[in-house]
């Protein structure tokens, strides 16, 4: 079999990503065939014998997981917390692995995330050139006019980057809650995923959000998967997210 980077083994066999492969050979806690291996070293999977801090690595004992979770609001996209606030881990501790988020949602923002201990894929999600349209269900404040979609849509800039269009939908508009509180639903496409970008948006133009929530994210739906709850992808799923066909 064809020799490959020992921080791309490492990765695609599930443990971690390229980057934190890196970091573990640079200090020396990597080994191919019982010697401390370095940066740049190539494996053969068939052949080599890999372990980190002395358990070996082989993709024939691992399978990666991969599920979709439901984040419920006061929850942060974290695998712990210093402040001890709740995190998606908690969630998500039952599933067989110990998966990672893949991007993020803020503490007030629910709604689809994807995670998983496929460090490969992880990058190729996160990375701007592979980047999936991420769809949300907006709760805002009072009636939305058309002058609030045209500024919506418009071109804007955040921190001096200038924003990918977006794409608004007005699924109601003028609507009463049973507090008698006016308020409209949005659905709002985005083709990028800055920080807050939908809040910090939608502060520019005015509106105030009631509440965010992930509904899809490229052609994976959150359906009616339960907050709080978390779910296998399928295989046709996982292709999907890996480039094949969906």
């Amino acid at each position: 079999m064809e020799k490959i980077r020992l921080q791309k083994y490492i990765s695609l066999c599930g443990i971690m990503s390229r980057r934190g492969a890196e970091s573990e050979i640079e200090a020396g806690h990597v080994t191919v065939n019982g010697v401390t291996a370095s940066l740049g070293d190539k494996v053969d999977p068939e052949l080599d014998t890999v372990r980190l801090k002395g358990k070996t690595v082989s993709p024939k004992a691992l399978k990666n997981t991969y599920i979709m979770l439901n984040k419920p609001m006061g929850y942060v996209t974290t695998m712990s917390d210093e402040k001890g606030r709740k995190c998606t881990l908690d969630l998500t501790s039952d599933c067989g692995a110990r998966v990672y988020p893949v991007g993020r949602l803020d503490m007030y923002s629910e709604g689809l995330l994807i995670c998983t201990d496929d460090g490969e894929l992880a990058n190729r999600l996160m990375h701007p050139s592979h980047s999936f349209e991420k769809v949300y269900k907006v709760k805002v404040k009072g009636a939305v006019t058309d002058e609030n979609i045209a500024n919506l849509t418009a071109p804007m800039e955040l921190d001096g980057y200038r924003l990918r269009p977006v794409e608004v939908k007005i699924i109601s508009s003028g609507r009463r809650d049973r507090a008698g509180s006016v308020y409209s639903t949005l659905l709002i496409t985005l083709h990028e995923g800055r920080n807050r970008q939908i809040r910090r948006m939608c502060e520019n133009c005015g509106i105030s959000v009631m509440r965010l929530k992930r509904v899809a994210i490229g052609k994976i739906e959150l359906g009616k998967l339960e907050s709080g709850k978390w779910r296998h992808l399928t295989e046709e799923e996982i292709t999907y997210l890996k480039g094949g066909e969906a």
